[in-house]
C-alpha cells in the first residue's frame, strides 16, 4: 500500500503542472488579442482625427470688409406731417341761409376781409329802426344841452337826455354787432384752400365754411413713443424726407412735448418751416432725429453681431482662418451698430458666410 501511494503523489503533480502551464498559455493569448484589437482602434481613431483636421477640412467662403473709425450717428426715424399754425375754417357766428360767396380757391385774403354773407334783413331792420331811435335821442340831447346853456331846463333833465343817447348808442353798436355775426370772416391772412359752401346753403357756427391757410407758418409735426422721451431735445438736427416730392431738408427740432398724452402714450415733436413754398399742409414725410453722434468709432452691420453664452462677438478674418473675437457694442440705427471695444481699425470683420463657422475653422475671403 504504501508503494502505491507513492506512486499517485507524482502522478498527480506532474497533472497539476500540466493543467497551470495551459491557462498560462490561454491567459497570453487572450492578452495579445485585446492588444491586437486596442491597435487597430488607434489607428482608426488617428485616421478619423486626420479627416476632421483643418489640413483636410474643405475652407468656407466668406465676404470681408475692412473697418476703419468713421463717425455714427444714430437717427429716430418716425412718419410726420406737415401742418400750419395758421390752417382754419372761417365759419358764420349766427345760422342762417347763405346769400353770396364773395372768394374762390386760390384767393389771397387778409385777416378781417368778408368772404361770404348769409341773409341778414331782420338784423338789418333792427339796425335800421334802432338808427332811428339813435337820431331822435341824440337830436334830444343836443337840444337840451342848447337849453341848459340858456339856463333853461333843469340838470336832471340834461342828464336824462344824455343818458337816453348813451344807451341808445349801445344798442345800436349791439345791434350792428349782431348783424356782423351774418357774415363769414377771414381770421387770418392766406389763401382760401376750399369752400364748402355754396349759395342757398343753411350755414351754422363751426360746421360749414371756408378754410384759409397761411403757408408762411408750417411746422413738421410727428408723435413718438414715450420711450424716446428725454433722449429728443431741442436742437437736435433732423433731416425731413419726402418721398413723394423725391426731395429732402435739414433742419432741427425747434418744440418738444413736456407731457405725454394719455390715451396715445405719445407726446409731440415740431420743426418749424417758415416760407417754404414746395410744402402744404397734410403732406406727409419722414422725420429723421439724429439723437446721437460719435466721432472716430467702429462700425459694422447689426446682422454680423452674434450672442453667444459669454456675450456678443464677431468673427473676423486671420490670414486662412476664422477668428472668434469678442465685442462690445453700443448705439445702433439704420442696420448699424458702433462697437465700443474687441476690434481696431484695418481688422477684416467677415460679413457672409460666418453663419456655420467655428474659431480656427479655415476660410476663402472676397473683399467687399
Amino acid at each position: 500500500m504504501k508503494r502505491l501511494f507513492y506512486l499517485v503523489i507524482p502522478v498527480l503533480i506532474l497533472a497539476s503542472c500540466s493543467s497551470n502551464n495551459n491557462k498560462q498559455g490561454k491567459d497570453a493569448d487572450e492578452l495579445a488579442k485585446l492588444k491586437k484589437e486596442r491597435s487597430d482602434i488607434d489607428v482608426k481613431i488617428k485616421k478619423l482625427e486626420g479627416n476632421g483636421s483643418d489640413s483636410s477640412k474643405k475652407a468656407t467662403p466668406v465676404s470681408i470688409m475692412d473697418v476703419q473709425p468713421t463717425n455714427f450717428v444714430a437717427t429716430v426715424n418716425v412718419q410726420a406731417q406737415i401742418t400750419s399754425d395758421d390752417n382754419v375754417y372761417a365759419t358764420a357766428q349766427a345760422g342762417g341761409t347763405i346769400k353770396d360767396i364773395k372768394v374762390h380757391v386760390g384767393d389771397h385774403v387778409t385777416k378781417g376781409q368778408v368772404l361770404a354773407t348769409l341773409d341778414a334783413a331782420a338784423a338789418q331792420q333792427q339796425v335800421e329802426s334802432q338808427a332811428a331811435q339813435l337820431a331822435f335821442s341824440k337830436t334830444m340831447y343836443e337840444k337840451q344841452q342848447k337849453l341848459w346853456a340858456q339856463n333853461i331846463g333843469t340838470e336832471v333833465q340834461l342828464l336824462q337826455a344824455k343818458a337816453n343817447y348813451e344807451s341808445a348808442q349801445k344798442q345800436a353798436g349791439a345791434l350792428i354787432a349782431q348783424k356782423d355775426m351774418y357774415r363769414i370772416i377771414s381770421p387770418i391772412s392766406g389763401t382760401v384752400d376750399q369752400v364748402n359752401i355754396k349759395i342757398g346753403d343753411v350755414a351754422a357756427p363751426g360746421i360749414s365754411g371756408i378754410r384759409v391757410v397761411n403757408g408762411d407758418k408750417l411746422k413738421a409735426e410727428a408723435n413718438l413713443g414715450e420711450n424716446y422721451l428725454g433722449k429728443i431735445h431741442v436742437g437736435n438736427s433732423v433731416t425731413l424726407v419726402f418721398p413723394d416730392l423725391n426731395d429732402s431738408m435739414k433742419t432741427a427740432v425747434t418744440y418738444v412735448a413736456e407731457s405725454v398724452d394719455p390715451s396715445s402714450r405719445a407726446f409731440i415733436v415740431q420743426i418749424k418751416l417758415n416760407n417754404v413754398r414746395k410744402l402744404h399742409p397734410n403732406m406727409s414725410c419722414i422725420m429723421k432725429i439724429a439723437n446721437y453722434e460719435s466721432k472716430n468709432t467702429i462700425v459694422v452691420p447689426v446682422s454680423v453681431i452674434q450672442k453667444t453664452s459669454t456675450g456678443e462677438q464677431v468673427y473676423v478674418a486671420d490670414g486662412n482662418k476664422a477668428k472668434a473675437v469678442v465685442v462690445r457694442t453700443g448705439s445702433n440705427s439704420n442696420g448699424q451698430v458702433e462697437v465700443l471695444s474687441g476690434l481696431s481699425a484695418g481688422d477684416k470683420v467677415i460679413t457672409a458666410g460666418f453663419e456655420d463657422l467655428d474659431n480656427g475653422d479655415p476660410i476663402t475671403t472676397q473683399q467687399q
